[in-house]
C-alpha cells in the first residue's frame, strides 16, 4: 500500500472515530463490561446477568468478555479463515477468490470477470454483488468501501474478535443455486462442537418476493416454531431438505470442535457445499426470538466454563 493510500485510511479512520464519539460517546468512555450492560438493557429491555447467565443473549455477552482466544480473530477474518478451512475440511469447500486488497483503488477491475462479489474481510454486511461490470459506478462504490474500511465492529458492539483484524477487500466468484438468482444461506448453530439448529435464509437480495425469508429447522430437518428479527414464521412452509445436509452437519462439527459456541455458515450450489463464514456472536447477542422462550432454549444448549 502506497503512502497515499495509508494517509487516506488514517484520515477515514480518524473521521469514523469522531463520528462514533459524537453519536455513541459511551463506546469510548465505558469499560467493555459496563458498555455491554448498558446496551443490553437498552436493546433487550432487561438487566444483563453476567454472574449466572441463563439466556442465549446473556451468554453471548459473556463470550464477548471472557472467551477471548487470539486465534478467533483469524477465524472471523473472511480472507485469513480460508487457510483454516483448507486445513480443516479442504479447499474444495472454498468459494473461488480473485484477490485481496487493502484499498479500493488497488482492485484490478479490468481483470475481474463480468460477475463477482466484493466484501470486506473485517466486518459483516459490506457485500456488493456485481452482475454486470460495465454498469459499475466506481466513484460511488469507492465511497461506499472507504466507509466500510474505516469501521471497527469491536467499538460498535464490543465484539472482541473483530478488534484487531486488518481491514481489506476481497473479490469472490458470484455463486447462485437452483433459483438462478442467489444462494440460500444455511447457518448452523453449534454448541460445544455439536449442531443444534439450522437457520435457513433466502430472498435476502431479491426484489418482488416479499423480502428476506428466515426459518429454523432441527438437524433432522424438522420445522421449528421460532422466528427471528421480525421475519415471517409460517408453520406451513415447505422447504426441501438439502441432499447434502448430513455432510454440512459433519463439516460444522469439525469446524466448531473445541469452541463453546460458533455459528457455521454454508451455501449450497448444484448440491455442492461452500463455506460462508464463522460467527461467534450471532446478531451480537441481541437476537429477538419469537416466541421469546427460545432465548432460553438456545441458552440451555450453551455450556459455559465455571467462573
Amino acid at each position: 500500500m502506497t503512502l497515499k493510500y495509508k494517509f487516506i485510511k488514517i484520515i477515514d479512520k480518524f473521521l469514523w472515530i469522531i463520528r462514533m464519539t459524537i453519536r455513541y460517546p459511551l463506546v469510548f468512555l465505558l469499560p467493555d463490561v459496563l458498555y455491554l450492560k448498558q446496551q443490553y438493557r437498552r436493546k433487550m429491555r432487561r438487566k444483563l446477568n453476567l454472574k449466572k447467565p441463563v439466556l442465549y443473549s446473556e451468554k453471548v455477552q459473556w463470550l464477548k468478555l471472557y472467551d477471548r482466544r487470539p486465534e478467533y480473530s483469524k477465524l472471523v477474518d473472511k480472507y485469513e479463515v480460508r487457510k483454516y478451512i483448507a486445513q480443516t475440511i479442504g479447499e474444495r469447500y472454498l468459494i473461488p477468490n480473485y484477490g485481496v486488497w487493502t484499498h479500493f483503488d488497488e482492485i484490478p477491475f479490468d481483470t475481474l470477470p463480468n460477475e463477482f462479489v466484493l466484501k470486506c474481510t473485517h466486518d459483516c454486511g459490506s457485500v456488493y454483488i456485481c452482475k454486470d461490470k460495465s454498469r459499475l459506478d466506481l466513484t460511488e462504490l469507492r465511497k461506499r468501501f472507504r466507509k466500510y474500511l474505516a469501521v471497527n465492529c469491536y467499538y460498535q458492539r464490543k465484539e472482541w474478535v473483530y478488534k484487531n483484524i486488518r481491514p481489506c477487500i476481497i473479490a469472490e466468484k458470484l455463486m447462485i443455486d437452483e433459483s438462478g438468482v442467489q444462494l440460500k444461506d444455511y447457518k448452523i448453530y453449534c454448541f460445544n462442537g455439536e449442531p443444534k439448529i439450522v437457520n435457513i435464509i433466502f430472498d435476502r437480495f431479491t426484489t418482488g418476493t416479499g423480502g428476506k425469508k428466515e426459518y429454523f429447522f432441527s438437524p433432522q430437518w424438522e420445522y421449528q416454531p421460532v422466528g427471528s428479527g421480525g421475519h415471517p414464521n409460517d408453520p406451513n412452509v415447505k422447504i426441501q431438505k438439502p441432499k447434502c445436509l448430513e455432510e454440512m452437519l459433519n463439516l460444522a462439527r469439525k469446524l466448531s470442535a473445541g469452541k463453546i459456541h460458533v455459528r457455521v455458515d454454508f451455501y449450497v450450489a448444484a448440491d455442492k457445499i461452500y463455506f460462508g463464514e464463522l460467527t461467534f456472536y450471532s446478531c451480537a447477542g441481541y437476537e429477538r426470538f419469537d416466541p421469546p422462550q427460545w432465548d432460553k432454549t438456545f441458552g440451555d444448549w450453551m455450556t459455559l466454563p465455571k467462573h
